[in-house]
């Protein structure tokens, strides 16, 4: 099986933290780790069937080993290209109508829906009887199907909560309590209400949010229309919403202006950020989805020192509106010549009820992985708490993460439980292909509104030339 050494572990990290557990769709990180070339495929073991997987992330490494285990005449060939500058979705490309074309792909949340839109991904819709068995979250495949036809599966789900400091829901609101806390912020006329209380009692010194980038999930999942139909680019009064909400926060000194993926998000986490002149501030709540809790928020609990740490002060709540944030699903390639094989790899990483329990309590270790594959990477490992796609493995896990450490981290409460009661209001189906690329061209334009520096129609004429370049047969009034 091909390998990574350890010369690419902080790409690796990277790779896991913003693609497979899905990479922000509103605000890029500081600074991208250098494109690296994928080290050389090891020869195919011989006597067994390759199979040629392709990921951007080392997540389904594990689990590749895993099927090997399972069948020990396949030898599961892995690549991992890093999605630096797109580089793997254009070395993918490259290998349409060659020899070289990889028989199982991941798709990232970023461009998944582009490519299943596309027409060089085989048709898995049979495998739906396994998805309809173990109740697969709708959101999971409608993501991944076009016109009816589902052209991959994801071994996640990944809807989104509100994370909130129980201390500081104690001294403004007089509780930390999780159900007495969702009715306070139940819905955006109640999450603006409770940032006016917490101004207005901490004397502007704790921030309701750290950044205005945290919006932009709910927004865009709560639209009744996508942002294309019948050719023509549409504006829903969500998106407005969004723009609105986030100059109130911003003009009402309710957001610490801290950037996604920036050294002042992340002092948030621990409680240590300051303002320019140094003076301590704190961030009440953080819209996170699955991934965020134990890629995210666990890692950046205690301060680099080790002089602040948040560790067992946190809580989960639905929130005010429901979403879907990141995630990576795998495909099958329709030039592969492996369909069979190929479809048996999806149906073992998505569909597999042994697989899924495995992912997400722990069971694949570094010593499991290596006693099916002694070159496995140091370090190479699954660690418990990633949310699962199937609501009959989900509600099954549910009693292992009552005493868990990251159960723990959350103050007891049991964060398993609460991702299966946000799953099933998540809503993927106006999902379109082109919806990356038309997001991101409106994250510049209102930066610079929410600043101060254009106006609320210069930001929207720059957004719709931006749009108008990228997809020039688009009709743009």
């Amino acid at each position: 099986m091909k390998r990574l050494s350890s010369v690419f572990s902080v790409l690796i990290v990277a790779a896991m933290l913003l693609a497979a557990c899905g990479a922000p769709a509103t605000e890029a990180p500081a600074a991208e780790a250098p494109a690296a070339e994928a080290p050389a495929a090891e020869a195919p073991a011989a006597g067994k069937t390759v199979l040629d997987v392709w990921s951007f992330t080392n997540e389904i490494l594990t689990m590749a080993v895993a099927f090997e285990g399972k069948h020990p005449d396949v030898d599961v060939v892995y690549t991992m290209i890093p999605m630096t500058n797109g580089e793997y979705q254009t070395k993918l490309m490259a290998t349409l109508g060659t020899p070289d074309v990889p028989d199982v792909v991941a798709l990232e949340a970023a461009f998944v829906k582009q490519y299943v839109e596309s027409d060089f991904l085989a048709d898995l819709t049979d495998l739906m009887t396994y998805a309809n068995e173990l109740k697969m979250f709708p959101f999971v495949y409608e993501t991944a199907s076009d016109d009816g036809v589902v052209k991959g599966y994801s071994y996640q789900a990944t809807p989104g909560g509100l994370f909130y400091r129980r201390s500081l829901a104690k001294e403004y609101f007089g509780t930390d309590d999780p159900a007495a806390i969702q009715d306070i912020l139940g819905d955006m006329d109640k999450y603006i209400a409770a940032a006016e209380v917490v101004k207005e009692k901490s004397g502007g010194n704790t921030f309701m949010v750290a950044s205005g980038g945290d919006f932009h999930n709910l927004f865009y999942a709560n639209r009744a229309n996508p942002w294309v139909v019948d050719g023509k680019l549409t504006v829903d009064p969500q998106v407005e919403a969004m723009i609105a909400t986030s100059k109130l926060f911003r003009d009402s000194g309710f957001e610490a202006r801290a950037t996604q993926w920036q050294e002042g998000w992340f002092a948030g986490m621990n409680g240590t950020l300051t303002d320019a002149a140094g003076n301590p501030k704190q961030i009440f709540t953080y819209f996170l989805p699955t991934w965020g809790l134990p890629y995210v928020l666990a890692p950046n609990a205690k301060s680099a020192d080790g002089s602040s740490d948040t560790t067992g002060d946190w809580a989960l709540i639905p929130g005010p509106m429901a979403y879907q944030w990141g995630g990576t699903w795998v495909g099958v390639m329709k030039d592969s010549d492996k369909q069979d094989l190929a479809k048996e790899f999806v149906k073992f990483v998505a569909l597999d009820e042994e697989n899924l329990t495995n992912w997400a309590t722990g069971v694949y270790t570094n010593d499991f992985l290596k006693a099916i594959d002694p070159a496995v990477p140091e370090g190479q490992s699954q660690a418990a708490g990633d949310f699962i796609g199937s609501q009959v493995v989900a509600e099954k896990l549910v009693p292992l993460f009552d005493d868990s450490a990251m159960s723990s981290f959350m103050g007891g409460q049991n964060f398993y439980k609460q991702w299966i009661a946000a799953a099933p209001r998540v809503n993927a189906r106006l999902f379109q292909g082109s919806d990356d690329a038309i997001q991101r061209a409106l994250n510049d334009p209102m930066s610079s509104y929410l600043e101060g520096t254009i106006t609320y129609d210069e930001m929207w004429q720059l957004w719709k030339d931006a749009v108008r370049n990228e997809f020039p047969d688009l009709i743009i009034e």
